[in-house]
C-alpha cells in the first residue's frame, strides 16, 4: 500500500490544514487504538508525549479522543523530549507510545510519530496498515470498555533520572560551565535539570517557551545563539538542542559547532578503543560527510549507510547488531542508552569524553577534516515530477560523471516537503560548485 498520511518520520504537516488538523488526529488515535487492542481487553496503555507547540493542545485531545474510543487507557506525560516518550512506552509497559512534535521545523507546523511497545518507532509495515484503519471504519468499543486518560505527574522526572545515570559516575561535571539551548522545545526543563544535578553551572537559552517560539533563531537550527552565549560566558561547552530534543549540534568554548559526524566519529573512535563498538561499525545515512568514512576505515572501522531519516538508521543497527548510529543534522542514536536519538545522552557522551580525557571542546570537536559539500534545496509544484524528466536525468548523468572519481552526488526527495535535495561532495570545490548549480538549473 502507498502510504500518503506517513512520510519518512510520522505524521507531519502544517498545524489545522490536512493532515494536521483535530479530525484527522482522531482517527489515527482511534486506528492506532484498533491496531494494538486486539484482544478486547481494557488493561491496554498509550502514552502521549509532545513538545510546546500550541497546536499540541488540539492534537494531543483528538489523539486521546481517538485512542479512549477503541478502549485503550491513555496517560499524558506533557512536554517532554521525544527519547522520553520511546523510554516511557518501554519502562511503563505501554503498547503504543505517541510524540507529537514537529521537531526541528516552526510553530506553525506539527507531526504526531508513533512508538511500539519496545519503545522503537514503528515499522513501515506497521504505520502502512494503521493509514489502512484510518482510511476505512473503524469499530468502537462497547460503552462499558471506552478507556480512560489521566496525568502523569513523573514522567519527566523519570526521564531526568535515566537520563543522569547515562554520565559515567566518576565523572561529575562540578566545576564546568555550560551552556544548553533547548530551542524553546520539549526539553526546556529536563535538559538544565540534568546538567545542574550533574554539577554543572548551566547557562539555558531557548527555555522559555510560549507556544510560538519553538525553533524560532534558537536550538540546533540556529546555533548563532548558543554559540554567542559560549563566548559571552566563557563557557566550557554549548549543547543545542532542536524542538523535541533528538537532535544535538556540539559548541566548543570558541563557539564552533562538530555537527552529528564529527560527534559520532568522536564516539565511535572513543567506543572502539574501549571495545564496546558492536559490530566494528557506525551507521549513518547517504548525507554523511566522506571524511567521515575515511576516518572509520583509518581506524579499521566500517560505515554502513542507510536512506536518509533515522528510523532506517535504527532499522539497521538492529538488523546488524551495531549500537552506534545517526545523521549529519545531529541524531546520534545510541542503543545502549536509548532506542531513538537523543540530543541530551549525546551530549552528555561528549562531556564524558572532556571529563576522561581532559581535553578541552575544541580539541575534540573535530575528528576529522571534512570533505567540501554543498547542498541545495529546489522546491517544485505538487504533483509534478522533476526527476522524472527526460531533460533533468541527462544533466544528473553528464555531471555524476564529471565528478566520478572525485567525489559523489546525492539527489533525493525530501520525505516531508516539495523539495529535491541536490547534494555533492567533491574535493575541487569549484567543480564542485559548478556540478550542483547546474543540476539545481535544471
Amino acid at each position: 500500500m502507498t502510504r500518503k498520511l506517513f512520510g519518512t518520520d510520522g505524521v507531519r504537516g502544517t498545524a489545522n490544514t490536512h493532515p494536521m488538523t483535530a479530525e484527522i488526529a482522531l482517527r489515527l488515535g482511534a486506528a492506532a487504538g484498533r491496531y494494538f487492542r486486539t484482544d478486547g481487553r481494557n488493561g491496554h496503555r498509550a502514552v502521549i508525549g509532545k513538545d510546546t507547540r500550541l497546536s499540541g493542545y488540539m492534537l494531543e485531545n483528538a489523539l486521546t479522543a481517538g485512542l479512549t474510543s477503541t478502549g485503550m487507557n491513555v496517560l499524558l506525560l506533557g512536554p517532554v523530549p521525544t527519547p522520553a516518550v520511546g523510554f516511557l512506552t518501554r519502562s511503563m509497559r505501554a503498547d503504543l507510545g505517541i510524540m507529537i512534535s514537529a521537531s526541528h521545523n516552526p510553530a506553525e507546523d506539527n507531526g504526531i510519530k508513533f512508538f511500539g511497545p519496545d519503545g522503537f518507532k514503528l515499522s513501515d509495515e506497521a504505520e502502512a496498515e494503521i493509514e489502512r484503519l484510518v482510511a476505512g471504519t473503524i469499530e468502537p468499543a462497547q460503552p462499558n470498555n471506552i478507556g480512560r486518560a489521566k496525568r502523569i505527574d513523573d514522567g519527566l522526572g523519570r526521564y531526568v533520572e535515566y537520563a543522569k545515570t547515562t554520565f559515567p559516575a566518576r565523572g561529575q561535571l562540578s566545576g564546568m560551565k555550560i551552556v544548553i539551548d533547548g530551542a524553546n522545545g520539549a526539553a526546556y526543563k529536563a535538559a538544565p535539570q540534568v546538567l545542574w544535578e550533574l554539577g554543572a553551572e548551566v547557562i539555558p537559552v531557548g527555555v522559555a517557551p510560549n507556544g510560538l517560539n519553538i525553533n524560532d533563531k534558537c536550538g540546533s537550527t540556529h546555533i548563532r545563539t548558543a554559540a554567542e552565549a559560549v563566548v559571552a560566558h566563557g563557557a566550557d561547552l554549548g549543547i543545542s538542542l532542536d524542538g523535541d530534543a533528538d537532535r544535538v549540534m556540539i559548541l566548543d568554548e570558541t563557539g564552533q559547532v562538530a555537527d552529528g559526524d564529527q560527534i559520532m566519529a568522536l564516539l565511535a573512535g572513543r567506543w572502539a578503543e574501549a571495545g564496546r563498538l558492536r559490530g566494528g561499525a557506525l551507521v549513518a545515512t547517504v548525507m554523511s560527510n566522506l571524511g567521515l568514512e575515511r576516518f572509520l576505515q583509518g581506524r579499521g572501522l566500517r560505515l554502513e549507510r542507510t536512506a536518509v531519516g533515522d528510523r532506517y538508521v535504527v532499522e539497521r543497527m538492529r538488523e546488524g547488531g551495531f549500537n552506534l548510529g545517526g545523521e549529519q543534522s545531529g541524531h546520534i542514536v545510541m542503543t545502549d542508552y536509548a532506542t531513538t536519538g537523543d540530543g541530551l545522552i549525546a551530549g552528555l557522551q561528549f562531556l564524558a569524553a572532556m571529563v576522561e580525557t581532559g581535553q578541552k571542546a575544541s580539541e575534540l570537536v573535530r575528528q576529522f577534516e571534512t570533505v567540501p559539500q554543498m547542498l541545495k534545496n529546489v522546491r517544485y509544484a505538487d504533483g509534478k515530477k522533476p526527476l522524472e524528466t527526460e531533460s533533468v536525468k541527462a544533466v544528473i548523468e553528464a555531471n555524476a560523471a564529471r565528478i566520478k572519481g572525485k567525489g559523489r552526488i546525492l539527489i533525493r526527495k525530501s520525505g516531508t516537503e516539495p523539495l529535491i535535495r541536490v547534494m555533492a561532495e567533491c574535493e575541487d570545490e569549484a567543480l564542485l560548485a559548478d556540478v550542483v548549480d547546474e543540476i539545481v538549473g535544471a
